[in-house]
């Protein structure tokens, strides 16, 4: 793995311009039958006025028969039309909101620039809000498109019958633009601020709820509160701002449609009272003034639609935009080798300096925990391998060389603090469903009396962070998900001090049985842990100081005996 090179930024442009391409063909069956709903709508007014005339002129039932008929066909069309056009439309656009979901979320868990100052909270938002958004830009074009399709028939119809209304019509469209395009600029730009505040508001929500307990445990969960309300209430503010400018919008946009409709209808009325139209002509005048309201408020009302989601899309660019903290190799670590940490210096790692071989069972007894959580970073990728001095070797190969996903495949980093998701203790365990191992998991990490005090077993509904489990528990369950992984080299960073010295006994020897054969790394300072260890490693103010059995250990180091004997 390399540091990142930096490439050119994707602007939210171009991720709009990739969702209208990779939707090219459902957005064109969904235009052509949305022009054809359109089409037959502006028909309706067309063919009453048709009907008005030649009843009025012919006085002929057949020719009335003919007219319902060539009604009757409107209809259908303009109801099969929207029925499939908005089928085709909405599948394809929560298609793509769907991919860009799974795209920001890909690069959410990935990891990214340091320097981005986005929390795991606006990054939710993103990955929901802002993909749905920016997906809408699918139906947001062909509607567009549809929409002018009825204005041009509208004015084709309008202009055979007097050229001044046609006129009329495409010049009032033209000015509606016009002015609302301005309007929508400052929603654009307003929406951006309002999607940034709301995003750090579920941003310090999700802050909260993680440092909950810690929070109630000093008194601090009040100005907590306070201080989430203060930015809850810029959010309500900037949202109320945007409010405003798109009620003005749409009222604007209202006010122009029905001035224009007005205005055709009178010019017709006009030109019907002076002869230079027809009685049917009028009809359809009137109808058509009417109706255009309808494609007009929704043309009028598109531009504000594509900000919206070009915002968004920019709000989506922030995330993929980041660059990985480094460009991961390509190889993968050998089967069967051991796991090599050599002149590593981080944090307060000095020159540190270790070799578990394939298959053993060693403990390390880290005296200060600073020095536990930075080796836990760096051998869990969190610190890439370009930010440390030294050399990690997994399979016998340098850290740097392998690609990210093998090496999690080979090696696994149960974290401290492991996270419980909501579902059942089962889904926490084998999240991939695969089912194997997990009985012996739950038996190793001793989670058998939480299986057994259930009726639903391993079905047992667990609340999101596990909220209805103790915090021994929920240790135990997260280990359990550790060992269930059945990974070839497993790493443990304290995986036992929220369980009682009976507990910690029993897991620590059917742990040491269950990974027999396999590589085990345990950073603890749990005696139980330390004595099933093939050896002990002893590391203090950043290096190895000693090494040895527990019980040589205890029998010869005082030092090591005042820090882990309970």
């Amino acid at each position: 793995m390399t540091t990142a090179e930096k490439k050119r930024p994707r602007p939210g442009s171009d991720i709009l311009r990739t969702a209208l391409r990779r939707n090219t063909g459902a957005m064109a069956g969904g235009t052509v039958l949305m022009g054809l709903y359109q089409a037959g709508e502006t028909a309706f007014p067309i063919a009453l006025g048709l009907i008005v005339e030649h009843t009025m002129r012919d006085r002929s039932l057949g020719s009335l028969g003919v007219s319902i008929a060539a009604l009757a066909v409107i209809i259908t069309t303009v109801s099969l039309s929207w029925r499939f056009g908005m089928r085709v439309l909405q599948k394809a656009n929560t298609t793509e909101a769907h991919r860009w979901r799974v795209r920001v979320a890909e690069c959410g868990l990935q990891p990214v620039a340091r320097d981005l100052d986005l929390k795991s909270g606006e990054v939710l938002t993103i990955a929901t809000e802002d993909a749905d958004q920016t997906a809408d830009i699918i139906e947001v074009v062909p509607l567009l498109i549809s929409s002018l399709v009825a204005v041009l028939v509208a004015s084709v119809a309008l202009g055979l019958a007097d050229p001044r209304l046609g006129v009329l019509v495409i010049a009032g469209t033209v000015a509606i633009l016009t002015v609302l395009s301005v309007m929508s600029r400052r929603i654009g730009s307003g929406t951006r601020e309002q999607q940034a505040r709301v995003a750090r508001a579920g941003a310090k929500v999700a802050d909260l709820i993680t440092g909950l307990r810690p929070l109630h445990g000093f008194g601090g969960n009040h100005a907590a509160f306070r201080s989430y309300r203060k930015v809850s209430a810029e959010a309500r503010h900037q949202s109320v701002t945007v409010a405003r400018a798109n009620g003005a919008y749409a009222g604007a946009a209202l006010a122009l449609n029905a001035v224009l409709a007005a205005a055709v209808t009178l010019t017709a009325g006009w030109l019907a009272f002076e002869g230079r139209i027809t009685i049917g002509e009028l009809v359809m005048a009137v109808g058509l003034a009417q109706f255009i309201m309808e494609p007009l408020k929704l043309f009028s009302e598109m531009p504000k639609y594509v900000m919206i989601a070009r915002a968004s899309a920019e709000r989506m660019a922030l995330v993929l935009n980041a660059p990985p903290v480094t460009v991961p190799g390509s190889g993968r670590p050998a089967a069967g080798g051991g796991l090599e940490v050599d002149c590593v210096r981080h944090g307060v790692l000095r020159e540190l300096k270790f070799h578990v071989a394939a298959g053993e069972f060693v403990a390390i007894a880290a005296y200060q925990p600073r020095a536990a959580a930075d080796l836990a970073a760096v051998l869990a990728l969190r610190v890439p391998p370009g930010a440390y001095e030294g050399v990690v070797r997994v399979g016998g190969r340098d850290l740097a060389d392998l690609s990210v996903e093998a090496v999690r495949e080979h090696l696994l980093v149960n974290p401290y603090d492991g996270e419980i998701f909501a579902g059942t203790l089962r889904t926490n365990i084998d999240p991939s469903g695969t089912g194997r191992s997990v009985t012996a998991a739950v038996e190793a990490s001793m989670l058998t009396d939480v299986v057994a005090l259930h009726p639903d077993g391993l079905d047992h509904p667990v609340r999101d962070r596990g909220a209805n489990l103790s915090g021994g528990q929920r240790q135990r369950l997260s280990l359990a998900r550790a060992l269930a992984a059945d990974t070839e080299m497993l790493v443990l960073r304290d995986p036992t001090t929220a369980v009682d010295a009976v507990t910690e006994q029993l897991i620590a020897r059917k742990v040491a049985a269950l990974r027999r054969g396999r590589t085990t790394l345990v950073i603890t300072s749990s005696p139980a842990l330390l004595d099933v260890a093939d050896r002990v490693l002893v590391l203090d103010d950043g290096v190895v100081t000693a090494e040895d059995t527990h019980r040589n250990l205890l029998a010869t180091d005082e030092g090591y005996c005042r820090a882990v004997a309970r």
